[in-house]
Parts: structure tokens; C-alpha cells; sequence
């Protein structure tokens, strides 16, 4: 048989007649007229071969074979009942869920605090599994099973969603007793030994070189534009090691400036700006098409949107 061809109209009339066992209640209860249930019904018994409810002394009675179909024909009609209602809002409050966001160790650093604060107190039953980078393929995100990414992005999927978070620009980290401090002009900043941070990104690779100036990312590239280089002792993968390093006598780190601000009550380190222009960087969040309009998917992006802005509902 093809499944095409069959009237689910028919799957309504034989769950009504089995639960009525008569016709003419059947018809009533359907707003048709009884003449038309009576061809429904023997639609449905030419469709399954089988007479289905047979006229006794007792009223109608429904064979074997309607009695089999009737808990299979109630569980049809009320999965087409759930496909085709409206999604319900998404309950933060009572949500006991878990979502996956593969984070840059500086997107963890400086948004995810405050976005489990604001968890906390909206959505206590939501747990967050945060990835790393090198953790997840686009694939995996692709088919939905992290929920997003956070992080800057120099090529994506055409086919993935994505919003800029916000822009961020840089500050240098040397400890409070640092020469370099007296007069911070470019020669100092070029004299110092330095903590080079990676860009964090998505299969950025192993194994970094200070003469490696097609990877060595924002800062060198806007020194090589002036035609210089820093001093590199140092590489790492992550902001917050690269932080604790500039207590470090002689060391300069150069990461972005919402990350340095979480050392602004320090008393070892000292904040302050580069000493040449380093373009700003965004931000970003980007999604699979596959949860686009998933309720609760929503509501955490719109959640992590204002967040990101400094403000909540």
C-alpha cells in the first residue's frame, strides 16, 4: 500500500467510530453527516480488508482486527497532534537542561562568569558544558550537537547564524616594578621579552615559531606593519596563563582589554595601553541552522546577547 494515497481524515473517523461504536454519534461528534460517515466506514474497511465494526444484537461490534488497530490508530493521531501544534515558550525556570558551547579561553573568561550569574537566578536547572576549540569539529556543531560557538571567526559556514557579541580592543600587563613603566613608548615595548597568546581558534595547529609572521596573529601583525618585531619568549594557549605571567619581572603580555580589566584591583600588575595602534577584534556567536528557531536555543542566545551588552531583561 502507499501510505501517500491514504485519507488520514479516515484514521479520525475509525478512532471515533471505535471509541462510539455507532454511526450516527460517530458523525455527530465529527460535525458530518451520517450518509458521509457511512461511506467513511466502508472506505476503511475496503483500506484495511476487513469489516471492522460488525451491526449485532448488541449494537455495533468492533472485529479482532479493529480492536489491534485501535491503540496503534490513537498513538498516529496524537503524534500528528503533537507535530503540528505551536512550540511552547521555553520555561527557563523549570528547565532542567544541558547546553554545549564550545569557548575560547577568552570567551570563557570574560562572558561565561556573568552569564552563569544571571543563570543562577533565571535558569537554575540549566548546566552548561563548556568545549574547547580543539575539542569540537564544525561538523559537530553542524549537526546540532554543540549548541554554539564563541569566538572570533575568520571563515564559517555561509550556512551558520551569527551575531557579533562585541568589539574589544588591547592592553599591555607587566608587573608594577617594570622599567618599561617609567616611559612606555614603542622602544621599551620592543625591548621587552614577551608572552605571545594564540588567537584560540579552530584548528589553529601545533608548534608556533617567533618568525612565524603568517600566524603570529593581531599585535604582530600591526607590529609588521611598522616594520617591527617583539621579542617572543613565550607561547601559550591561554589568557589566563599569559595574565599570570605578567607578574613576572621583565615579561610584557598584550591581550584584549576585557580580559585584562578582571586584574584591574591587582596590586602586582599594571595596566596600560599599547604604545601603537593594534586594530580591535569581535566577538562572536555563531549557530547551526538545525536550531535556529528550537525555543529554548533562543532564549539562551537572547540570554547571552544581553549579557554581552551588560544588561538583562
Amino acid at each position: 500500500m502507499n501510505v501517500s494515497r491514504v485519507d488520514l481524515n479516515l484514521l479520525v473517523y475509525l478512532d471515533v467510530l471505535l471509541r462510539e461504536r455507532n454511526v450516527t454519534r460517530a458523525a455527530q461528534l465529527l460535525g458530518i453527516t451520517q450518509p458521509a460517515m457511512s461511506n467513511g466506514l466502508r472506505r476503511l474497511r475496503d483500506l484495511f480488508g476487513d469489516p471492522l465494526l460488525i451491526r449485532t444484537s448488541g449494537g455495533m461490534t468492533p472485529t479482532d482486527r479493529a480492536l489491534a488497530l485501535q491503540p496503534q490508530v490513537r498513538d498516529i493521531l496524537a503524534s500528528i497532534e503533537q507535530a503540528v501544534q505551536p512550540q511552547r515558550e521555553f520555561d527557563a525556570a523549570s528547565a532542567n537542561q544541558v547546553f554545549r558551547i564550545m569557548a575560547s579561553d577568552y570567551a570563557e573568561s570574560t562572558l561565561i562568569p556573568q552569564l552563569l550569574t544571571e543563570l543562577a537566578r533565571e535558569a537554575p536547572g540549566i548546566t552548561l558544558d563548556i568545549l574547547n576549540p580543539s575539542d569540537v569539529a564544525l561538523h559537530d556543531v553542524e549537526q546540532g550537537r554543540v549548541d554554539m560557538l564563541l569566538n572570533r571567526f575568520d571563515d564559517m559556514p555561509q550556512s551558520f547564524h551569527q551575531v557579533t557579541l562585541w568589539e574589544d580592543g588591547f592592553s599591555c600587563l607587566l608587573c608594577r616594578d617594570h622599567p618599561a613603566l617609567k616611559r612606555f613608548d614603542l622602544e621599551r615595548y620592543l625591548a621587552g621579552r614577551h608572552v605571545w597568546v594564540s588567537k584560540t581558534g579552530m584548528g589553529v595547529g601545533v608548534g608556533m615559531s617567533p618568525h612565524d609572521d603568517q600566524r603570529l596573529g593581531w599585535v604582530d601583525e600591526a607590529l609588521a606593519r611598522l616594520g617591527r618585531r617583539r621579542n617572543i619568549v613565550v607561547f601559550t594557549r591561554h589568557y589566563q596563563v599569559a595574565a599570570l605571567l605578567a607578574r613576572q619581572p621583565g615579561l610584557i603580555v598584550t591581550i584584549p582589554s576585557r580580559l585584562a580589566a578582571l586584574l584591574r584591583d591587582s596590586t602586582q600588575v599594571a595596566i596600560v595601553p599599547p604604545p601603537f595602534e593594534i586594530p580591535p577584534f569581535e566577538l562572536k556567536m555563531a549557530w547551526s541552522p538545525l536550531l535556529q528557531n528550537n525555543p529554548a536555543h533562543r532564549w539562551m542566545r537572547r540570554r547571552i546577547q544581553q549579557v554581552a551588552r551588560g544588561g538583562t531583561d
